[in-house]
């Protein structure tokens, strides 16, 4: 099948040859090295390949001469006559942020492409050393909007049922026979193996089992201390654990806004994961949804996910929260922008999307904007 161009393709070409480095994050197998492959092959980067220079971080040797490349005369030879340098997997690299800079400051005719599939070490780093020098993406599994951009309207349809159950991971969604084996692989330590080469991860075993609860309690609230007690653990463990999750794009948290009643949640989260498709591997459950007792879980955590997306690929800067209130009104997803508040709630029957807001909501806060989320209607919402 024909490579899926993704939303990002346009806006880091035009930022090409800027004078800085270009910097790709997201979580291991969302496309980051092929979406740099499909801009060095586009025609309008006139650039030989020959004149490319590709270092893969993944392998031993190619780690040691970076490593080993601190100096200008040793990285002069490295870069040699190369008009791109492709960095993959750069968190790999100790002290990776001054090696950036060294090659920023000095090789200004250098274009640099640096993935990472972690920010746990890369986006600390990078922010100091890179203040300045650097353009910064996240890359997400494939989204409904490069799936229409790709296949149209049609494709989008037809597919939404799998991408609830097996995900929009790329290899996901252009493979049509293997995809239970290509999500169990991903689901296992091999998507989070650089959390669990950190000292602070001393219990992998614990990690899967907090996988596999955050996996089961999608879409309600969650208590760290709950949580602790389910996989045998303490809350200050759990909290970290979820945050090094958070970090390496596993899953992601949405707080509970709580700021002018008196009776809402306060501290409350509800945690999601950034692909339905891991989720699912993770508990080992691939039913079709009318098999199933957790569709409506699985229609927000989708939605919510795209959303995201969404936001991000349109570069919309939107604070993002649930709201439940002790008594248990409830709205699934609020955003917040410019100060205006727009309230979602997500149905996956569209015969139940006539949903009435609860009015202490609508009278605490300036709400521009309220709306079902349907199957219907799902793609105006992500256009």
């Amino acid at each position: 099948m024909t490579l899926i161009k993704r939303q990002l393709h346009n806006v880091i070409k035009e930022r090409m040859f800027k004078g800085k480095a270009i910097v790709l994050i997201g979580a291991r197998q969302v496309g980051k090295t092929t979406l740099f492959e499909q801009i060095l092959s586009d025609p309008d980067i006139q650039v030989p390949q020959d004149q490319i220079l590709r270092l893969y971080c993944d392998d031993a040797q190619t780690r040691a001469i970076l490593e080993q490349s601190d100096n200008l005369n040793n990285m002069r030879m490295l870069l040699a006559n190369h008009r791109i340098v492709l960095i993959d997997e750069a968190q790999r690299i100790q002290g990776i942020g001054l090696i950036l800079k060294l090659i920023t400051d000095h090789f200004k005719d250098i274009q640099l492409l640096v993935t990472g599939s972690s920010s746990l070490a890369l986006q600390g780093e990078l922010n100091e050393p890179l203040t300045g020098r650097k353009f910064e993406y996240h890359l997400y599994p494939i989204s409904t909007q490069e799936l229409l951009n790709n296949g149209g309207l049609l494709r989008v349809r037809q597919s939404l049922d799998a991408r609830l159950i097996y995900g929009s991971y790329p290899d996901v969604v252009s493979s049509a026979d293997n995809v239970r084996d290509i999500l169990m692989n991903l689901s296992s330590s091999y998507m989070y193996q650089d959390l669990l080469s950190m000292e602070g991860v001393r219990k992998p075993v614990l990690l899967e089992k907090l996988l596999v609860a955050l996996a089961l309690q999608v879409g309600g609230v969650v208590s760290y201390n709950e949580l602790a007690q389910t996989i045998g653990s303490d809350a200050k463990t759990v909290e970290k654990y979820v945050d090094l999750l958070e970090k390496c794009y596993v899953v992601f948290r949405l707080n509970g806004l709580n700021r002018n009643l008196r009776n809402e949640l306060k501290k409350s989260k509800k945690i999601f994961f950034f692909d339905n498709g891991i989720r699912n591997a993770l508990i080992h459950n691939f039913n079709p949804l009318d098999l199933r007792d957790d569709g409506g879980a699985l229609w927000e955590n989708f939605c919510i996910s795209e959303r995201i997306k969404y936001n991000h690929y349109n570069g919309r800067f939107v604070n993002q929260y649930f709201w439940r209130t002790n008594e248990k009104q409830e709205i699934d997803y609020v955003e917040e922008c410019d100060g205006k508040m727009a309230a979602y709630e997500m149905k996956s029957n569209p015969n139940k999307a006539n949903v009435t807001l609860p009015s202490a909501f609508l009278k605490a806060y300036p709400v521009k904007e309220t709306s079902a989320i349907t199957p219907d209607n799902f793609l105006d919402w992500l256009q």
